[in-house]
């Protein structure tokens, strides 16, 4: 695949800092990718995979964007850290690495989700209950792991009750956070086997904690994910966004139709959705009924839940 892009208007000094001396940082990202890129003057061209050509691209525009003062190879290197090619079939679908060799996309939604994660820094998945859209993103952040295309995942959701005040819980910090996070857990263990998960967590490879505790990072070569994210409020959502950093991928996902924030509070996920929808870099993949793979009649249930909510919202 070939990719052009024009870099407007044309700063020369933007452009050599991009560059470095003598090239050196466009060969960095031919290496680091496997990418061909060539330029003249602001005018730049990526030959390669798709997936890789796109990634190439946007670190381009990264380093166009900082080039207000020269970059330095360290810089470029922390940037590409990780970026390695995923392995296909012979039918061009992804092949991950995880404990599960039959998984792959299930529908055409599910391969464009698996195709958005792999060729953009974040990713939103929205859609109903049973469509895949956390399992698939942990699957990914496990094979990125397995593939040393990150140094470690980090798995996140809003700690926030659903529909239910379940008061007083007893433990330590971790006790009473877990039930909020064992789903992640749960999709952990089938991916990886117990003992795998264990050992992650014992070299700091894997984490998992509330939302909040993200607050004032910066997450480096990391696979981070956002679960649940229809409870993050506007602000909460910003704020991990914002926690993104050199080398690191990030999913969100989240079922707008399942919010349990309290009445009047705006929900992150639909907010984000509508401020990033054209932002570079960042892609959407909406899921539907016809994407879930659960018991047929969890199709039939968001199906008939939809059509009520319709039908409410045209006696209002």
């Amino acid at each position: 695949m070939i990719l052009r892009h024009s870099f407007a208007p044309p700063d020369n000094r933007r452009l050599s800092h991009l560059c470095g001396p003598t090239d050196e940082h466009l060969r960095a990202i031919e290496a680091g990718l496997q990418v061909s890129v060539a330029h003249r003057h602001e005018q730049f061209r990526v030959d390669g995979p798709k997936a890789r050509a796109q990634r190439a691209m946007e670190v381009l525009q990264a380093l166009y964007e900082m080039a207000a003062r020269p970059i330095s190879a360290e810089t470029v290197q922390l940037m590409l850290a990780g970026d390695s090619a995923m392995a296909e079939d012979a039918d061009g679908a992804m092949v991950l690495h995880t404990r599960r060799a039959d998984l792959k996309a299930r529908t055409p939604n599910q391969s464009v989700y698996l195709d958005n994660i792999a060729s953009h820094d974040i990713t939103f998945g929205i859609g109903p209950a049973g469509t895949g859209k956390t399992y698939l993103a942990v699957a990914m952040a496990v094979d990125a792991l397995e593939r040393s295309a990150v140094q470690r995942i980090v798995l996140t959701r809003p700690a926030v009750e659903a529909g239910e005040k379940l008061g007083f819980l007893p433990g330590d910090l971790s006790q009473k956070v877990d039930p909020y996070l064992r789903p992640l857990y749960d999709a952990l263990y089938d991916l990886m086997g117990f003992d795998k998960v264990v050992k992650a967590f014992e070299r700091q490879a894997l984490e998992i904690a509330p939302l909040a505790f993200m607050r004032g990072r910066t997450l480096n070569n990391a696979f981070i994910i956002l679960d649940e994210a229809q409870n993050t409020t506007p602000e909460q959502m910003k704020m991990f966004l914002t926690r993104i950093g050199f080398g690191a991928k990030a999913v969100v996902t989240g079922d707008v139709s399942q919010i349990d924030l309290p009445k009047g509070q705006a929900s992150g996920l639909i907010e984000a959705e509508r401020i990033l929808r054209r932002v570079k870099g960042i892609a959407h993949t909406r899921f539907t009924s016809a994407d879930v793979v659960r018991h047929p009649l969890v199709a039939r249930i968001v199906d008939a839940y939809d059509a009520a909510r319709k039908a409410s919202d045209a006696i209002k």
